[in-house]
C-alpha cells in the first residue's frame, strides 16, 4: 500500500496504532523518488541519515500529527552536515555546520527531512533553468518547466513522492512554481516564519513557506513553521494561532476583491476563464466579488528588478571563494581568487543580476533608482492595505500562462520577469499569498488562482482556499487522472 497517499490524520492514526513505522514512510519516499528520478527534482538526498532517524523514532510516542513524516526542503535552507548548494556550482562543495531555525522546528516536531530539492541557481529565475544542476522536469508532462524558483519542491509534491515539502518565495518563487505544476504553495506574510538560515537573495523580500497536495497539510505545515526568531530581526512577533481554524467553513458574506490589472490581456484567455469559472462559484455561494483598480501594482516588475538585483548584489558579495564554497585553483594573486572564483562559481543569470544590481547601488544610481523604488514599494503596499479595508480578500490568476516548454528559449530577461508579474506585488507589499488549483487548460497543464490576505491574516486565505479545493473536487494527480472533466 501507498501510505503517503493518505491523508495525514489517516498516517497518524496508523503510526499510533503502530500498524506502520516512520521506517516504512521514508522507505515509501526514497522509492517514489527513485521512480521518479527522471523528473530531477532533487539535487541531495539524505537516505542513511532519514533511515536512521526514522529507526531512533520507532520508540517514541507519536506526540503530534507531523511526527515521523518525510519532508523536502529547498537547497537554499541550511541544513547541518547536509550538503546545501543553492543549485550552484559555487557552493557544491559546501556542508553548513548549523541549521535553519525552520529545520530545527521540523526536527522538533519529529518530521524527517529526506533530501535537498532543485531550483534556480540562489534561487534567480522563473522556470529552474538557471540550476547548475539542470531543471526538474514537471510531472503533468515531462518536457515543461515545473516553474521556479522552488522548482525542485513543487516538482516532488505534485509527483506524490513525498507529502511536505519547503520553498521560499522572493518574487512569486512557491506560488508560481505549485500553480504551474497544480499544488498549493503559501507565501506566508513577511517576517512570519524566520529567515535565519535561509541563504538570501534580496533579503526585504525572500520568505519561506509550505508547499503541499492540499490546503489542509498546508496549513497543519505552516503552523509547525512560524513564529519569532532572536536570530532573524525582521521576524514578527505574533501570537500562536491555528492556521486550520477556519478550514471547512462556509463563505456566505466574504468579501473580495478581483484586480482589472490581474485580469488584463497580459494573461491567457483560458486562465482568465477558468478564473471567471472561479468566481461564479464564489458568488453562487454567498461572496460579494467586485473588480477593482490598484494602482501602482502594474509597476511591480520594475520594482522587483531594482530591488531585488540590487539586494542580490550585495548578498552574493560574500561568495569570494575564502571562506567556504568553490574556489579557484592556483591563483595569481587575491585579486584572481575573487574574480576567478566568482566567473567560474556563478552561472550567467546570476552574473547577470550581480552586475545590474551593483550599477543599480552604485554612486547617485542608489538615490535615483533604488531609494526610489523603495519609496513606490511603499506606496504600493499602502494602496493594497486600503483594499483590506472592504474587503476581506484579493483573487486572481497566479501565472499568465500555463508551465511551457524546457526548450523554449531563456535569452529574454523581460520574459523570466513576466512569468512572476501576477505574484510580485504581494512580495513588495510582505503581504500573505497562496496558489490553489482551479482547473486545467486545453493541454491538460494545471491552472491556478492566487489568493491574497492582508498581513497575518494567512488564516483568511486558507478559509477560501479549502472551499474552493472541495467545490471543485479537482484530480491532481499526474498518474491519476488530469482533470475534473
Amino acid at each position: 500500500m501507498k501510505y503517503l497517499n493518505l491523508k495525514i490524520e489517516e498516517i497518524n492514526k496508523l503510526l499510533k496504532e503502530k500498524k506502520i513505522t516512520p521506517t516504512i514512510l521514508v522507505e515509501e519516499a526514497f522509492a517514489n523518488i527513485e521512480n521518479n528520478k527522471e523528473l530531477n527534482a532533487y539535487i541531495t538526498l539524505n537516505k542513511e541519515e532519514a533511515l536512521k532517524q526514522a529507526k531512533e523514532l520507532e520508540n517514541k510516542e507519536v506526540d503530534n500529527i507531523l511526527f515521523g513524516l518525510p519532508i523536502a526542503l529547498k537547497d537554499n535552507i541550511i541544513t547541518k552536515d547536509l550538503r546545501t548548494t543553492c543549485a550552484s556550482h559555487i557552493l557544491d562543495n559546501f556542508i553548513p555546520i548549523y541549521n535553519a531555525t525552520v529545520v530545527e522546528k521540523l526536527k522538533s516536531k519529529n518530521m524527517i527531512i529526506i533530501g535537498k530539492t532543485n531550483m534556480d541557481e540562489f534561487a534567480m529565475g522563473s522556470s529552474s533553468r538557471t540550476s547548475y544542476f539542470g531543471a526538474p522536469r514537471n510531472p503533468w508532462n515531462k518536457e515543461k518547466i515545473s516553474g521556479g524558483s522552488s522548482g525542485g519542491s513543487a516538482t516532488t509534491i505534485a509527483a506524490r513522492d513525498v507529502l511536505f515539502a519547503l520553498g521560499s518565495d522572493t518574487g512569486g518563487s512557491i506560488r508560481q512554481p505549485a500553480s504551474y505544476t497544480g499544488i498549493v504553495g503559501m507565501k506566508p506574510t513577511y517576517g512570519r516564519v524566520s529567515r535565519y538560515g535561509l541563504v538570501a537573495f534580496a533579503s526585504s523580500l525572500d520568505q519561506i513557506g509550505p508547499m503541499t497536495k492540499n490546503v489542509y497539510e498546508n496549513a497543519v505545515l505552516l503552523n509547525a513553521i512560524v513564529g519569532k526568531d532572536d536570530k532573524d530581526l525582521t521576524s514578527a512577533k505574533k501570537e500562536d494561532e491555528d492556521f486550520t481554524r477556519f478550514i471547512g467553513k462556509d463563505i456566505k458574506g466574504l468579501k473580495i476583491a478581483v484586480p482589472n490589472f490581474f485580469m488584463s490581456d497580459i494573461v491567457n484567455i483560458e486562465i482568465i476563464n477558468k478564473v471567471k469559472d472561479t468566481i461564479k462559484v464564489l458568488e453562487n455561494n454567498g461572496a460579494k466579488v467586485d473588480y477593482v483598480d490598484i494602482k501602482y501594482i502594474d509597476k511591480a516588475m520594475t520594482l522587483y528588478q531594482i530591488i531585488a538585483m540590487g539586494e542580490a548584489s550585495s548578498n552574493l558579495a560574500r561568495f569570494d571563494g575564502i571562506r567556504y564554497g568553490h574556489s579557484k585553483e592556483n591563483p595569481e594573486n587575491i585579486e584572481d581568487v575573487y574574480y576567478g572564483t566568482r566567473a567560474e562559481g556563478f552561472g550567467e543569470e546570476v552574473k547577470r543580476r550581480i552586475m545590474v544590481g551593483s550599477y543599480l547601488l552604485s554612486g547617485e544610481n542608489a538615490k535615483t533608482y533604488y531609494n526610489k523604488a523603495l519609496s513606490i514599494r511603499d506606496d504600493m503596499r499602502k494602496e493594497l492595505t486600503n483594499i483590506f479595508k472592504d474587503y476581506d480578500l484579493i483573487i486572481g490568476p497566479t501565472t499568465t500562462t500555463t508551465a511551457y516548454n524546457l526548450t523554449d528559449p531563456m535569452d529574454d530577461p523581460k520574459k523570466s520577469f513576466m512569468d512572476d508579474v501576477l505574484v510580485i506585488p504581494v512580495n513588495m507589499a510582505g503581504l500573505p499569498g497562496l496558489n490553489i488549483p482551479i482547473g486545467f487548460d486545453s493541454n491538460h497543464m494545471p491552472i491556478g488562482m492566487q489568493i491574497i490576505a492582508n498581513a497575518f491574516e494567512e488564516a483568511k486565505i486558507y478559509h477560501l482556499a479549502s472551499f474552493i479545493e472541495k467545490e471543485l473536487s479537482l484530480k491532481l494527480d499526474p498518474k491519476g487522472g488530469e482533470h475534473n472533466e
